[in-house]
């Protein structure tokens, strides 16, 4: 862990009107908050307090310091090298959810999608299921429009909030976004806060068997018990990832401490030493081996962010 300390102390990237009651870090390790387990540090990473305490610290930041957004830190590769700048961390963080009228729930960014799944089910509302699959916040969910199990986010949402650097909010229809597979276009320059879901009316414990039955599949054909980012490759147009890969003979082929698993072609794990540059190197193996034996280009659904490893 790197160091914490007050705002307003040593080379603060805000200048303070006001007393922020987040948490800054410095040299903080971004291993600790990604869901491979890799990864070098953040310069300064900040963990608001809320969401009213994140707009203030957005609208206190310095306009030269480049910025950068972290959920659960899945689906994403952070180099060896590390991010400079400002990490903005919403785990833990922008965690508000409640019912709204008429078969509706509002949730913040920073909750889990698994937490949306069951809260929903909680309240016998039916259609968000699928999120318990998927390993990463609603605001990463939102941002990609993530799936699982034959569903999608952005079916479900009815609005958004967004914020910009300089601590704008504003309220978004879906309209405003073009949404495909796996990918969503909107305004320049703004993260998602928070969204309003629209679920169907149904019943509690059927909302909560069909979760159960969609975890003991997830485990049943996914490495859920070894680090990892979740998918790596989306899937081509009629065909899957991890068939192609699978047919290349890359299940178990290893870089270094990073594995193209055993029981999912499409997840590469990390054995317990994998470094970003291992993980790194593996993607662009599978992809050049797929490319080889079946002419298609893999796509990758992770993010890889940050600098390499200094020589």
């Amino acid at each position: 862990m790197g160091r914490i300390a007050p705002l307003g102390k040593f080379d603060s990237p805000v200048t303070i009107h006001h007393e922020l009651r987040g948490e800054l870090r410095y040299n903080e390790s971004l291993s600790e908050h990604t869901s491979w387990r890799v990864g070098g540090p953040a310069e300064q990473l900040y963990l608001p307090a809320d969401k009213a305490d994140l707009v203030c610290f957005l609208r206190a930041l310095l306009a030269d310091k480049p910025l950068f957004w972290l959920g659960l830190g899945s689906n994403l590769l952070v180099r060896d090298g590390g991010i400079g700048g400002v990490v903005i961390c919403t785990k833990n963080r922008l965690k508000a959810m409640h019912g709204v009228a008429d078969g509706r729930i509002y949730a913040e960014a920073g909750v889990p999608c698994a937490h949306v799944a069951r809260f929903c089910a909680g309240l016998g509302l039916n259609g968000a299921e699928f999120l318990a699959g998927i390993p990463g916040t609603l605001g990463g969910a939102l941002a990609m429009n993530a799936g699982a199990f034959g569903g999608e986010t952005w079916p479900l949402v009815d609005k958004a909030w967004t914020v910009d650097r300089f601590g704008s909010v504003r309220e978004r229809t879906v309209d405003e976004y073009q949404v495909g597979y796996r990918s969503v276009n909107g305004p320049d320059g703004e993260w998602f806060l928070a969204a309003e879901l629209k679920l169907i009316p149904g019943d509690t414990g059927q909302g909560r068997e069909h979760i159960k039955s969609l975890l003991a599949k997830r485990a049943a054909t996914q490495p859920v018990n070894q680090p990892s980012c979740g998918s790596v490759f989306r899937n081509p147009p009629g065909d899957h990832a991890a068939r192609l890969i699978e047919s290349c003979g890359l299940k178990g082929y290893r870089i270094g401490d990073a594995c193209v698993s055993e029981k999912h072609a499409n997840f590469i794990v990390n054995l317990g030493g994998a470094s970003a540059g291992d993980i790194e190197r593996l993607i662009e193996k599978v992809r050049e081996q797929v490319k080889l034996s079946h002419g298609i280009c893999l796509e990758s659904e992770v993010r890889i962010v940050g600098e390499p490893l200094a020589n």
